[in-house]
């Protein structure tokens, strides 16, 4: 028996099945082209997406510095605004402290040139606040429900303007002051209420320290303050003996800046005033 196999099957190039190698291939290459181009169009989404979001952090970082940027200039204005006012500030406590020397040295001053009146109790002195306050009881100075100084009120004043003299940088002023007591009889017919009183009271001590003690009257300032700064009580007749007074305070000189500031407004003011009585006249004719 032969074992031998029979030879394959061999069949004509015409009559075999068409390869499947190159569809593979082709598939092969479509769906790596498709791959390709699905990968490139979302790169291209994700670059365009992270330029967007690039470009809207670099703005607000940009919107960030800016703000920074104006911030210090604020900071450094108000450093430069701190600086000038801590400078400032230094002066004024400078200055404060020599008005407040100053002052001290005038109250010593005061003090010895008047310490008979002052253990007389006929004056008193106060110093505050930079001011210095000279305080003198009316019946030194006055007779009741009279505004006339009388000779030994002269006599008082004539001391306290000698001081006075001596201290070129203060202004003066003068108020006058009264108990609560109302004015009757005759009296009130010249003084009506006690506005009255105190303030001719006020301003007779003004005359006499000008035209008697020789104190420069751009320095001097009359007030009334009647009976509405009392510094006892009224109900009792101590509390109105001390309640009667005349006070002259002493307060530094409007610097010359200030004055020449309160002198254009009033030469201003009368510009004003002139000009508005123009127009009125004006006015008055065209009726």
């Amino acid at each position: 028996m032969n074992d031998t196999p029979p030879p394959p099957l061999v069949l004509p190039p015409n009559l075999r099945p068409p390869s499947r190698v190159p569809l593979i291939v082709l598939g092969v290459a479509f769906l790596g082209a498709a791959v390709l181009a699905f990968l490139q169009y979302q790169g291209r989404e994700l670059e365009s997406r992270l330029t967007a979001i690039a470009k809207k952090e670099l703005k607000e970082a940009k919107a960030q510095i800016a703000e920074l940027e104006k911030r210090a200039e604020q900071l450094k204005g108000e450093k430069e605004e701190l600086e000038i006012a801590k400078a400032d500030l230094a002066k004024s406590m400078q200055a404060k402290e020599g008005q407040l020397s100053e002052v001290q040295g005038t109250f010593k001053s005061f003090q010895e040139k008047m310490k008979d009146e002052i253990a007389r109790g006929e004056i008193d002195l106060e110093e505050t606040g930079g001011k210095l306050r000279v305080g003198v009881v009316d019946k030194i100075l006055f007779d009741p429900g009279e505004a006339e100084i009388s000779k030994h009120g002269e006599e008082v004043l004539a001391r306290v303007a000698e001081a006075l003299v001596e201290i070129p940088d203060k202004q003066i002023q003068v108020s006058g002051h009264t108990d609560r007591t109302p004015i009757n009889g005759k009296l009130a017919t010249q003084y009506p209420t006690n506005w009255e009183l105190s303030s001719a009271r006020a301003v007779h001590v003004v005359r006499f320290l000008a035209e008697k003690a020789k104190v420069p009257p751009e320095r001097l300032v009359a007030s009334g303050y009647g009976e509405f700064h009392p510094v006892a009580s009224n109900k009792t007749p101590t509390g109105r003996a001390k309640n009667r007074r005349i006070e002259i305070l002493l307060t530094p000189m409007l610097a010359p800046v200030a004055q020449s500031k309160l002198e254009a407004a009033a030469a201003q003011g009368h510009a004003d005033n002139r000009s508005h009585k123009k127009h009125g006249k004006h006015g008055k004719k065209k009726h």
